[in-house]
C-alpha cells in the first residue's frame, strides 16, 4: 500500500508521520520526498481496512499535513519501470557501469550483441566485455568527457557512445558514478545513415524549385502524396519525374512500404508482363516468381514511360486498376494486392489515344491526379540553384575544393535550352567539375553541344565540305537503319529510293551483314 501525502514544508513533519506508522505496528518498506512540490510518499504491507480507517484520520490531524490518498505507486517506481521499458524497446544495446567499470545494468539488446545473458552480464567488468578501450583509464581520467570510439564486441566491430553519469553534489561540483554505454553494430549504423540519406535524397525538401512553375508542382505533389488515386506525371526526358514520384510515396502514408520503379520501354513484352505481374512457375524447371505489383504490397509501384506499354500489358494493367486484382502469367488463380500506381510519360498520351495506341479507358484511370514538370529552359530560376548543387555535389565526391561559378557561365547555363533537362545538366557540371583545375568554373570549362529546336544538336567543330558532312550523315543514317531492313530492296523501299542507289550507297559506304550486326 502506498500513500500519497501533501503537506507544508516543515521540519519534523516527516517524523511525526512516521511516529503513527509505528504506533499502528505498520512496518515501513519505502519513503519519498519531493520538496519541490512538497509531497511525502510512503510504502508499506497490506494491511486490514479497520487498521486503514484510524490511520488516515490520524495523518490529516498533524499541523501541516494538507491531504492524503493513496497511490498506485512511488515516483520512483514510476521512474523505474519507464525506464526498463525504454531500454527494452530501444534497438541498440546499453550498458549501465559504475565508476570502477562493474555493469549495473544492461538491456535486451546488449545481451544479444555480447551473445551473454543478463546474469553474465550483470557484475561483469567492462573491459572484458567490450574490448578496444581503456575503461578504467577514462574513468580515473581528472575529466572525464563524453566518449564515441570503436569497440570490438564478440570479436565484431561497434561504435560505443560513452557518456559518464555525474551526481550532483551542491558546491561541492558533481561526483562520478559511473557511465552508460551505448553500442552499435556497423549494419545497424548502416542501416540508420542510409535511412537518413534517403529522407535527404528522397523527399519534397531535395526538389529544388525556385521558379514558380516548380514550386506550383510540388505544391499541387504534396497534397496528392496524402491522397490513394492514381498519379500521373509527364514532362521531357531528364526532368526529373521519377524524384517527384519517390517524393511523393516518401511524403505519403505508404512510406514505409516498397517504392518499385519498372521502366515499361527498356523490357520486351513477355517480360514486362512478368515482371510487372509475376510468374506462376508451373512448367518444368520453372521457379514461380513474385511480381513488382506482389513485392509493393501497401507501397507504390512507378511505371515510367507508361506510353510505352504494349497492348496487351494495358488491358491488363487496366483490370489491376479496377478491382486490385490481377493474374501471374501462367496461372489462372487471381493475386489481390493493395498498391497505389504512379506513371509518367515524355509522351503526347491524348493524342496516342487519338490515334488508337494507347486505350482511352486506360488513359482515364492513370489520369485521375496529374502532374507536369515544365522542362528546364522554361524554368531559368531553378538552373542557378541546379548547378550550385550539383557543383558542391561533385566536388565533395572528388575530394576538391568547391569551386565558384563565374557570372559569365551561369548566364550561359541560364540561356542554354538543356534538351536533355536537369539530368544533361547535372552530366555537364559532373564533367567540368571533375577535370577542373581551377577554382573558379567559367564558360570554357563546359562542353556543351549547340542546340536549336529547329535543328537539334549543331557541331561547333565542324570540319570539311558540305558533300562530306551530307556523306557521313548518309552513312550513319545507312548503318542506323541496316539492321531493321537487312534487305536492300525492303531499305529502299523505305527511304524512297531505287534499289540500285541503296545497294550502290551501301557498297560505297561498306555497309554490308559483316560490318553490321543484323
Amino acid at each position: 500500500m502506498r500513500l500519497d501525502i501533501h503537506c507544508a514544508d516543515r521540519i519534523g513533519i516527516a517524523q511525526e508521520i512516521l511516529n503513527i506508522l509505528v504506533n499502528y505496528s505498520v512496518d515501513l518498506k519505502g519513503i519519498e520526498v519531493d520538496s519541490v512540490n512538497c509531497r511525502m510518499y510512503v510504502s508499506f504491507p497490506e494491511i486490514e481496512f479497520e487498521q486503514f480507517q484510524k490511520i488516515m484520520p490520524s495523518i490529516r490531524l498533524i499541523d501541516g499535513v494538507h491531504d492524503v490518498r493513496t497511490t498506485a505507486f512511488l515516483p520512483s517506481e514510476r521512474e523505474h519501470n519507464e525506464l526498463n521499458t525504454l531500454l527494452r524497446a530501444l534497438p541498440d544495446g546499453v550498458i549501465s557501469i559504475d565508476a570502477k567499470g562493474w555493469v549495473r545494468l544492461c538491456n535486451d539488446a546488449a545481451c544479444k550483441d555480447l551473445q551473454l545473458s543478463e546474469k553474465e552480464v550483470i557484475g561483469a567488468n567492462i573491459n572484458n566485455l567490450l574490448k578496444g578501450f581503456n575503461f578504467t583509464r577514462w574513468l580515473e581520467g581528472k575529466e572525464v568527457l563524453g566518449q564515441t570510439t570503436r569497440v570490438e564486441v564478440a570479436g565484431e566491430d561497434f561504435i560505443a557512445d560513452i557518456l559518464p553519469i555525474a551526481v550532483p553534489q551542491g558546491s561541492e561540483g558533481d561526483v562520478l558514478a559511473g557511465a552508460v554505454i551505448n553500442i552499435k553494430s556497423q549494419s545497424r549504423l548502416g542501416q540508420q545513415v542510409s535511412a537518413f540519406r534517403r529522407y535527404g535524397q528522397e523527399s519534397f525538401a531535395t526538389i529544388h524549385n525556385f521558379s514558380t512553375a516548380m514550386r506550383r508542382v510540388v505544391r499541387e505533389a504534396r497534397k496528392m502524396a496524402q491522397l490513394e488515386a492514381p498519379i500521373l506525371i509527364t514532362g521531357e526526358t531528364g526532368t526529373g519525374k521519377e524524384l517527384l514520384a519517390r517524393a511523393c510515396h516518401y511524403a505519403s502514408n505508404r512510406s514505409v512500404k516498397p517504392f518499385i520503379a519498372l521502366s515499361c520501354a527498356s523490357l520486351p513484352d513477355d517480360v514486362a508482363e512478368s515482371e510487372l505481374f509475376g510468374y506462376a512457375g508451373y512448367e518444368e524447371n520453372a521457379a514461380p516468381k513474385r511480381g513488382v505489383l506482389e513485392q509493393a504490397d501497401g507501397g507504390t509501384v512507378f511505371l515510367d514511360e507508361v506510353g510505352e506499354m504494349s497492348t496487351q500489358l494495358q488491358t491488363k494493367l487496366l483490370r489491376f486498376l479496377q478491382d486490385g486484382t490481377f493474374r501471374k502469367v501462367g496461372d489462372e488463380n487471381e493475386v489481390k494486392v493493395n498498391v497505389r500506381i504512379v506513371a509518367a510519360t515524355q509522351k503526347d498520351l491524348p493524342a496516342m489515344v487519338q490515334e488508337g495506341v494507347f486505350r482511352e479507358d486506360l488513359y482515364y484511370r492513370i489520369n485521375v491526379l496529374t502532374l507536369e514538370i515544365a522542362p528546364l529552359r522554361d524554368r531559368k530560376a531553378d538552373v542557378g540553384p541546379l548547378a550550385e548543387h550539383f557543383i558542391q555535389k561533385y566536388a565533395q565526391q572528388n575530394g576538391h575544393a568547391i569551386p565558384l561559378l563565374s557570372q559569365e557561365c551561369l548566364s550561359f547555363l541560364q540561356e542554354y535550352p538543356w534538351p536533355g533537362n536537369v539530368r544533361q545538366l547535372e552530366n555537364a557540371i559532373y564533367r567540368a567539375v571533375s577535370l577542373l583545375d581551377d577554382s573558379e568554373l567559367r564558360l570554357e570549362h563546359l562542353q556543351l553541344p549547340t542546340f536549336t529546336h529547329e535543328l537539334g544538336y549543331l557541331e561547333s567543330d565542324f570540319e570539311g565540305s558540305l558533300d562530306q558532312a551530307v556523306k557521313r550523315f548518309e552513312a550513319t543514317l545507312l548503318r542506323k537503319l541496316y539492321p531493321a531492313y537487312p534487305s536492300s530492296r525492303q531499305l529502299a523501299k523505305r527511304l524512297g529510293l531505287s534499289h540500285t542507289a541503296v545497294a550502290n550507297k551501301l557498297r560505297d559506304y561498306g555497309i554490308n551483314r559483316k560490318t553490321v550486326k543484323v
